[in-house]
């Protein structure tokens, strides 16, 4: 599919191990299924809810349309293309800010940073990911 740069199913092996910090947001911690990779996601539970042992698709695409047309960066409800965001219960948007490499360690490793803009609910904090390749 065309914009699709990523795309894993993780199982969710931790919530909140630090503690909670926000009413409506929990941190997942989780592990992917195909690749040897950790995910650490800020989620907002309320519009969300998650359990420890949930499966969930992550999918990062660098548009929403299907055939891979740019978007304007901003959402329009009123436009009736075909989404990615229709395939899906639960959708952020928000911009890659930061790619980190760990070129000392034996194991390929790479951060990355995800902001994610303000959701309706105005609930909003960085998001990353760590993949162990």
């Amino acid at each position: 599919m065309a914009g699709i740069l990523f795309e894993d199913i993780f199982d969710v092996k931790d919530i909140d191990p630090e503690g909670k910090k926000f009413d409506r947001v929990s941190r997942l911690h989780c592990e992917s299924e195909s690749f040897k990779m950790d995910l650490i996601l800020d989620v907002n539970i309320q519009i969300y809810p998650v359990d420890l042992g949930d499966k969930f698709r992550l999918v990062i695409a660098s548009t929403l349309y299907e055939d891979g047309t740019l978007d304007d960066g901003e959402y329009n409800p009123t436009d009736d293309r075909p989404s990615r965001a229709d395939q899906f219960e639960y959708v952020m948007y928000g911009k890659v800010y930061r790619i980190e490499g760990d070129e000392t360690s034996t194991e390929a490793a790479t951060r990355l940073h995800l902001r994610p803009r303000q959701d309706p609910e105005g609930d909003c904090s960085g998001n990353s990911f760590q993949s162990e390749m």
